[in-house]
């Protein structure tokens, strides 16, 4: 079992990171609300610079890293465009891009971006997707369209984990972007005489918002090894990742807009863009009860293996992370 990236991985997300912020970093989801059509046109000359699309997650494993990594980067920064859902297309169909879908109401955050689409289902059937027209702001949609479907196949049961695990790396990166805003707000901000982050009661919402993060970033890395070894569970895995990633993002939210009060809601924070351009990963296809109810009809009685197999919730395990995530959560809250 193997837990950590590659260094290779690693600095592929590092000069992402770098190359996105150069582009425009917070910018990047303002202008893209302002101009939906024009965000495909500034982020993708940022992504062919990197070699995304040269990455082969399906048939190497180092690659796989990579694209996570990649995700990773792009969530950091809320980048406007389906990173993830293009790195999970389908090698054996003629399409750009692969998004999983719920069976009703199929939905995807690809509105304005003129690519093929497939669409698969958690139960493996494909279908192709036209895109419908959307008259309404990205405000309220978070670039979220609506889809019309023709089935292609049933053989997408290998596309699902993938295409499920993607997604998860880029809201692992906007919770990690998340804690960092929190970070920065409490050390700066005061309250009777003394930084926000002095305060025992401040200190412990940013512990368990870490622990919950810290145990997230564990899973995703077990879920990346269960996909990479093609094991028989690896969309149990995906689907249980899915399912902590939901809880963790709800916990971490919360306590960043709680910390930051009123004014976490308000547009000239970077937060509430980060926040709510965080919806889309966390509802769709599935949202956090629909998750839990596919995966347990999934596994039944047989439960889950690896990491997983003691763990009902994120809650759980988040202790995978152990102490070394509390004790770098108390150091965040007493810098």
């Amino acid at each position: 079992m193997k837990l950590e990236l590659s260094n290779e991985a690693i600095e592929y997300g590092r000069t992402a990171l770098r190359a996105f912020e150069s582009a425009g970093g917070d910018q990047l989801i303002q202008r893209g609300e302002r101009d939906p059509a024009r965000r495909g046109s500034v982020v993708a000359p940022v992504l062919a610079d990197l070699g995304a699309w040269d990455l082969d997650p399906r048939g190497d494993r180092d690659e796989l890293e990579a694209a996570a990594a990649l995700c990773h980067s792009a969530g950091y920064w809320a980048v406007p465009y389906p990173v993830a859902e293009r790195l999970a297309r389908p090698v054996d169909l003629a399409v750009d891009g692969l998004i999983v879908v719920a069976d009703r109401a199929p939905a995807g955050p690809v509105s304005g971006i003129e690519l093929r689409w497939a669409a698969v289902t958690l139960g493996g059937r494909r279908s192709s997707v036209v895109v419908r027209p959307s008259q309404d702001s990205p405000r309220t949609t978070a670039f979220v369209a609506q889809f019309d479907t023709n089935f292609v196949d049933d053989n997408g049961a290998k596309d699902v984990a993938l295409a499920l695990l993607l997604p998860c790396w880029t809201l692992l990166g906007m919770l990690d972007r998340a804690m960092d805003l929190t970070r920065a707000h409490v050390l700066l901000r005061e309250q009777f005489g003394q930084p926000l982050a002095k305060l025992q009661s401040v200190q412990f919402q940013l512990t368990d918002a870490q622990v919950q993060r810290s145990g997230l970033e564990v899973l995703a890395k077990y879920a990346l090894w269960s996909v990479q070894t093609d094991s028989s569970e690896a969309l149990d895995d995906a689907l249980a990742l899915r399912l902590a990633a939901i809880e963790a993002a709800e916990i971490v939210f919360r306590v960043a807009h709680q910390l930051h009060g009123a004014s976490g809601f308000c547009d000239e924070t970077t937060l509430s863009w980060l926040s709510r351009y965080s919806l889309p990963l966390r509802r769709l296809p599935l949202g956090l009860s629909a998750t839990g109810s596919a995966l347990t009809q999934r596994i039944g009685r047989r439960g889950l293996t690896g990491l997983f197999s003691d763990t009902a919730s994120i809650g759980g395990a988040a202790s995978i992370g152990g102490a070394a995530s509390i004790g770098g959560a108390r150091e965040v809250a007493t810098l």
